[in-house]
């Protein structure tokens, strides 16, 4: 049974509904097929020169910087993460000092 797409189509007043077909290629397998690998690489490259050419090479250094602080902020998140799933299974406090505080009885 076809499945209706979601999209933007979707919203507006008389537009009709896409139908997606497992039985056919959808969209970028078509034209990969009949163009092949190279026309996305020509593709890539003459949208990285349009890029270059209306907002200038420091673009790139700027996104690269924002790129590299998600990173730092997303490997320290997984530390923290970590930390706190083996403080939780020693039984350790948020300070990493055992839970209790005290000797136990015998």
């Amino acid at each position: 049974m076809p499945r209706r797409a979601q999209g933007r189509r979707e919203g507006r007043p008389g537009a009709r509904p896409r139908i997606l077909r497992a039985d056919r290629p959808q969209g970028g397998e078509t034209v990969k097929a009949e163009r092949g690998h190279e026309f996305y690489e020509q593709i890539g490259k003459k949208g990285g020169e349009s890029v270059r050419a209306s907002r200038g090479p420091e673009f790139y250094s700027q996104i690269g910087h924002k790129g590299g602080q998600k990173v730092r902020e997303l490997i320290e998140q997984g530390k923290r993460m970590a930390r706190e799933a083996a403080q939780k299974e020693a039984g350790l406090d948020e300070m990493g000092n055992l839970k209790g505080g005290g000797r136990e009885e015998k």
